[in-house]
């Protein structure tokens, strides 16, 4: 039985690397944000999302298609008033 991560580690003709969290992961080309959040096994609303150091909002990550050696951080949202 595999995991869902395991799609995205596994290195082919049709990945690209990735710095995720500091670390060099091999993603499915094409894969957006969305993809690799839910692959990771997060829910949208458990992490917030930034790519190449520009946040990404929620509802952007489908349409943020990942690129080979873009920077994506995950992190925990952080609320207040």
């Amino acid at each position: 039985m595999t995991t869902p991560m395991a799609a995205f580690q596994a290195p082919s003709a049709d990945t690209i690397d990735i710095d995720l969290d500091g670390q060099v992961r091999a993603v499915p080309a094409g894969s957006s944000l969305a993809d690799l959040v839910a692959a990771l096994g997060q829910t949208e609303q458990a992490v917030a999302t930034a790519v190449n150091q520009s946040f990404v909002a929620r509802s952007q990550r489908a349409a943020t298609v990942l690129r080979g050696g873009d920077q994506v951080l995950l992190f925990q949202p952080i609320v207040g008033g």
